[in-house]
């Protein structure tokens, strides 16, 4: 994963956090997080994680679980062990073997161009 614009962000397995998170830089999601996923970086979410969230970010790498929709500005990738339930926007998007894809699935740039950053990551 490429380092983003700020520092890591890390909701470490055994947490558990509801509300809106916003972020500069990457996050790394190995607990819960129940509510909205922003950031101007990469997101990684790690197999045990559980991520019930409407989701943006500029590349994301899931191995966890997503419940939410999601927009992905780069590249999209849900390795074997992933679920997504939700609608997909996205640049590319890679699907390992045995990963769930349950959703909409909407691809290309200029999809992800329609779609504005997002603007509480702008304002921050």
């Amino acid at each position: 994963m490429a380092k983003g614009t700020g520092p890591e962000t890390v909701i470490a397995h055994g947490v558990r956090l509801e509300g809106d998170l916003v972020a500069e830089g990457d996050i790394v999601i190995e607990g819960e997080v129940h509510g909205t996923v922003k950031t101007k970086g990469d997101l990684r979410i790690g197999d045990q994680a559980l991520v019930e969230a409407n989701i943006e970010a500029t590349n994301a790498v899931v191995s966890g679980e997503i419940r939410g929709n999601i927009v992905v500005h780069g590249k999209f990738e849900l390795f074997p062990s992933s679920k997504m339930t939700g609608d997909v926007i996205t640049e590319v998007l890679a699907i390992g073997p045995g990963a769930q894809m349950n959703g909409n699935i909407s691809m290309g740039g200029d999809v992800v161009k329609g779609k504005k950053r997002a603007e509480t990551v702008d304002e921050s």
